[in-house]
Formats: C-alpha cells, structure tokens, sequence
C-alpha cells in the first residue's frame, strides 16, 4: 500500500515537472536579438582594451598605439551604427531619461521576467559612459608623452604638434582615464553578474549567439544588414587614418 502511494506521488510530480516544462516552453519563444556587427564589436573591442592595457604595462608602445587606433575605428563604428544601424543598437531605442535608468535600479532586487530585446535603460547608459571613455582614452593618447627623453616610439604620433604644457595636460588625462575605463568595466560585469544571480536574466550567451529565449508574443528588433556594417567600418577607418595623417 505504502509503495503504490509513493508511486503514485512520484506521477504525479512528474507529470506537474512535464506540464511546468511544457507551459515554459509554451509561453516563450527564442529570437534574435543582436546582429553579427554589434557581437563582433563587442567581443573584438574587449580583447583590443585587454592588448591596449597589457602593452602599456610592458612598454611595447607601438603595439599600443595600434591598438588604440583600432579601438577608435571601432568606436567611431559604434557611434554611426547608433544612428544608422540596427533598431535596438540604435541610440533612439535604447537611451531613455535619467530617471528611467534610476527606477529601473531601483527595480533590480525583484525577480521578474527579461522582456529586453535590447539595453535596458540601466545599461543604456552604461553603453554612453564606455563609449565616452574609450573615444576619450583614444584621443588624449594620440597626444600622449610617456618619456621625458621624449624618443618617436613613446608619444602619441599627434604629440609633437601640440605644444608641451598640451602634451602634459593631456598625458595626464590620458593617465586618470585608465583607472575611469578601470572601474566602468569592472561594473559593467559586476552589473551582468548579478543580473544573472539574482534577476535570472542570462545576457552573455545572447552577445555570443545573437539569440534570447523571451516571453512568447516579443517583437524581434529589425537588424541591419553587414554591408551596411562594412562601409560604415571603412568609413570609420578612413576618418581616424585622416585625422592622423593630416592634423
């Protein structure tokens, strides 16, 4: 008697397990989000400021300067397809008001469903301050002096046409940004890991894949194509080589 009512409980558990399983996977869909140009902006830009850090450090500074000019393509690239680029990587969808980005921190600590199909507000401005930070530590690095004997390879290829007081000036913001970009990067991934501990919310994996499971009925954003992504790079390339070359 007492193992046909074991028995019968363990049904039923597995039949509310299967149902549960069933609703889930009834109730949300999985799309894509993010194109193969804001994914491979991401994860290029993370290992150029990584090369960026690790050549400043070992005095390797034309490795350096080539990183930077390529973390300013890249930049550049994001600021044009935050205008002309697809819907959710575009800086009309995803920039709300300050107070949005403050009600939605205020709303972390709940557990609730990820309906984004984009940055949420929070992360939106995350998304500014990165960009605003990078652009920065391209640009007073192009100026940049690391040495006092002041030898080609350790300044900036811009720093002789600037006077000397600009040259330190700019050094010196150069030099503070680095602990700015520091600390920004290390609450952008603090934010993603808790986002992911205590919201549930899995943000890594749709960066890698381009895809989230959401709630059945979202809309997925209408992507741009990589052509367009393409020229806009060339373009972004060709401005920061003429800047350069011609300041």
């Amino acid at each position: 008697m007492l193992l046909s009512v074991l028995s019968l409980a363990c049904n039923k558990a597995n039949r509310a397990s299967h149902n549960r399983q069933v609703n889930m996977s009834a109730q949300t869909t999985r799309i894509r989000i993010w194109d193969r140009p804001v994914r491979l902006f991401h994860w290029t830009l993370i290992l150029l400021v990584a090369l960026s850090f690790a050549s400043a450090k070992s005095g390797a500074w034309g490795l350096h300067y080539v990183s930077g000019y390529a973390i300013l393509t890249l930049v550049l690239f994001r600021v044009l397809w935050g205008f002309f680029g697809s819907e959710n990587a575009r800086f009309a969808h995803f920039l709300k008001s300050p107070m949005a980005a403050l009600r939605q921190v205020a709303r972390f600590p709940q557990r609730e469903a990820d309906r984004e199909t984009g940055h949420n507000p929070a992360g939106g401005w995350m998304v500014v301050v990165l960009l605003s930070l990078l652009l920065a530590q391209g640009l007073t690095g192009l100026f940049a002096n690391h040495d006092p004997g002041f030898s080609y390879s350790q300044h900036g290829p811009l720093a002789l046409k600037v006077g000397e007081a600009t040259q330190e000036s700019l050094s010196a913001w150069h030099l503070a940004g680095q602990r700015y970009l520091i600390f920004a990067i290390a609450l952008h991934v603090l934010a993603i890991m808790l986002y992911k501990l205590v919201k549930g919310h899995e943000l890594v994996m749709p960066m890698l894949t381009g895809e989230k499971l959401l709630p059945e009925g979202a809309k997925a954003p209408r992507l741009a194509s990589g052509r367009l992504a393409l020229g806009l790079v060339i373009l972004a390339g060709a401005a920061v080589f003429s800047f350069i070359r011609f300041f």
